[in-house]
């Protein structure tokens, strides 16, 4: 019936017709579809690959230092001259020389913190606060061996007001739990002032660590560097020298202590002050062209 319609129809119009029936052979397309489904999931499979790898791809495991060859080295006297220089007008008790200790170390190491007390005082840390139950005898030896702030509430309250006038915070044990309670970490520990055990600031002998604290400096390395205050701006060649010894000679001492399979090393020591730049020390005390010590100290 239908191709004797057809057979009645114009001709243009039976061309027409069968250019829209449906082909009965399958169209050649059809088998590149799963060929490009499959190319389309490996595709898709090595660039989930090549995110895992670049996601445990890591960077190098030590510190990268400059080479030292390439660098300008001072001598102590004529760094000391050159930063004088840059402290003119200052007085010489608030501006102070400070050590930048460079270590060659691994970066998923521990690291290196510690006391340490000077042969010629410096006077960095005087002001310490003490966390303790009021009342107690702790309160009244903290007080007296020169704490500027004591007691729990009194402590808690002023560090809630920003009222944070103080370089370093002990807790006695019996006051933990309230110091825990008051929630202070999140204030004190992005300022390195929260007790704890770890670090050696949660103690029973209170007096005895405040007369500790105030006498010596604490140091802690950060990214591969010590950073301590060594001297006032008044200080002789001499005592700035004693005091950068006792330093490098206590951190070779911590570093050591350390576990047998972990190794730092001290690369580079820079001597700067507080308003001057760095200059890197080659080790020697004086050139042919240093000043003479005298020209170097007081005012």
């Amino acid at each position: 019936m239908a191709s004797s319609y057809s057979s009645l129809m114009p001709s243009a119009a039976r061309g027409l017709l069968s250019s829209c029936r449906p082909a009965l052979r399958p169209s050649p397309i059809a088998p590149i579809l799963p060929s490009l489904q499959q190319v389309r999931t490996a595709a898709q499979a090595r660039k989930m690959k090549g995110d895992k790898t670049a996601k445990r791809k890591k960077g190098p495991r030590e510190f990268k230092q400059k080479d030292l060859k390439d660098m300008q080295q001072f001598a102590l006297c004529d760094a000391m001259r050159y930063l004088r220089a840059f402290e003119v007008g200052r007085e010489p008790t608030t501006a102070k020389y400070e050590v930048h200790v460079r270590l060659k170390t691994r970066r998923d190491g521990p690291v290196i913190r510690n006391m340490l007390r000077f042969p010629h005082s410096v006077q960095t840390e005087s002001r310490i606060c003490v966390v303790c139950p009021p009342g107690t005898r702790h309160e009244k030896e903290a007080r007296a061996a020169g704490a500027v702030l004591v007691g729990e509430q009194e402590v808690f309250d002023a560090v809630k007001a920003g009222k944070i006038e103080f370089d370093r915070c002990l807790c006695h044990p019996d006051s933990l739990d309230a110091l825990n309670k008051a929630g202070l970490g999140r204030i004190l520990g992005p300022r390195g002032l929260m007790p704890s055990v770890k670090t050696g600031t949660v103690v029973e002998d209170i007096a005895v660590r405040v007369e500790m604290l105030r006498g010596g400096t604490v140091y802690r390395e950060r990214d591969a560097v010590i950073r301590v205050p060594v001297g006032q701006l008044g200080f002789t060649p001499e005592q700035l020298r004693d005091n950068l010894r006792a330093t490098l000679d206590q951190i070779k001492k911590d570093a050591a202590g350390l576990n047998d399979r972990i190794t730092k090393e001290v690369y580079e020591v820079v001597l700067s002050s507080t308003n001057g730049p760095g200059f890197s020390l080659n080790g020697e005390f004086r050139s042919e062209t240093s000043p003479e010590s005298a020209a170097l100290q007081g005012v």
